[in-house]
């Protein structure tokens, strides 16, 4: 079968770009950042969450059940999970191509009673590229920029051995940017700006092969997105990072926005992993992308839910709601 993501990358990168070559990955690399409440809530039968957590094996059922609907372009996962399931023949004859998530700053550590995300971003790996190359051709590396220069200096300093590494063994990536975690003065304007400029700068002195594919960003407003995206529109691809839950109407207007203002890559995690039925909310994302309304969107998918006799976790009116304030400007 044919891999998706290498059809719609040379699809945007040759100028040819139409709503149907949107990627869409699923971020199942939450056990990177956490311990048992990684892989999110159980639920009953008819949906409903409980107070009880997901197992391991839970997880991966819900990465095969995804990567089998062939709804979504990449798959991101843990590297302990990418070697289990390529090895168990998963992406053997999917159009889903396997991504491993390549290091674990300390932002993404959301280990209970852990007060980590009160620091700095620190860079720190865990996966070995000579290892995860065995199984997989795809990895992100994620940077975190917070306006000191010492913190800064060692994001790119890792960012810059990996790429030297990854050259070495051949092994593609993508890059993923955060905001800062810690204050910096800095009004949503300016905040996208400055991450705007940290992005050009650090991919100005990489050259062709050693550059990533695409970007992973957060969302920060319309100007910010619109001035990334149409900077160098066919060398650099730029995708969103999904955050938190949120409102269904969250989700969908994320990916209204994003991609009206030129992004071409989504990205989620918890949107997906924490909804009420997977499947069918980046089956709803699909027919946003291809100009169904946001708030059509959450009709359509409480309709289905009904259908499905499957609970929802917010009933219609509140889950019409946008509570993000950067999906409001």
């Amino acid at each position: 079968m044919k891999n998706s993501l290498n059809k719609k990358l040379n699809n945007i990168t040759n100028g040819k770009f139409m709503s149907k070559d949107f990627i869409i990955a699923d971020a199942k690399d939450a056990d990177m950042g956490g311990g048992v409440p990684a892989p999110g809530n159980k639920r009953d039968y008819k949906g409903r969450k409980l107070k009880q957590y997901k197992s391991l094996d839970g997880y991966i059922e819900s990465i095969e059940s995804m990567t089998k609907s062939g709804l979504v372009d990449i798959m991101l996962m843990s590297a302990s999970n990418a070697e289990r399931l390529v090895k168990k023949g998963l992406f053997k004859n999917s159009s889903v191509t396997p991504a491993v998530r390549m290091n674990d700053t300390s932002d993404i550590w959301g280990i209970r009673h852990g007060e980590y995300k009160k620091n700095l971003a620190t860079p720190f790996r865990t996966a070995q590229i000579r290892s995860v190359k065995r199984f997989a051709n795809l990895g992100l590396f994620s940077v975190t920029f917070s306006k000191n220069l010492k913190s800064d200096l060692e994001m790119l300093n890792a960012y810059r051995d990996f790429r030297e590494e990854a050259i070495k063994f051949k092994l593609n990536h993508f890059l993923e940017v955060f905001n800062p975690q810690t204050r910096t003065g800095l009004n949503q304007l300016q905040l996208g700006e400055y991450v705007n400029d940290c992005i050009l700068k650090t991919l100005a002195g990489q050259i062709s092969t050693e550059r990533p594919l695409f970007l992973k960003i957060q969302y920060n407003g319309p100007k910010a997105m619109e001035e990334l995206s149409s900077y160098d529109p066919n060398n650099l691809i730029v995708g969103i990072l999904g955050g938190g839950k949120g409102t269904t109407r969250d989700c969908f207007e994320l990916i209204s926005k994003s991609s009206k203002y030129g992004a071409k890559v989504a990205l989620f995690g918890r949107k997906i992993n924490l909804s009420e039925d997977q499947n069918l909310i980046v089956q709803t994302m699909r027919y946003i992308i291809e100009g169904m309304s946001s708030s059509e969107g959450v009709k359509f998918y409480h309709d289905k839910l009904k259908k499905k006799k499957i609970t929802p976790d917010l009933n219609l009116n509140r889950d019409l709601q946008i509570t993000d304030k950067i999906l409001k400007l």
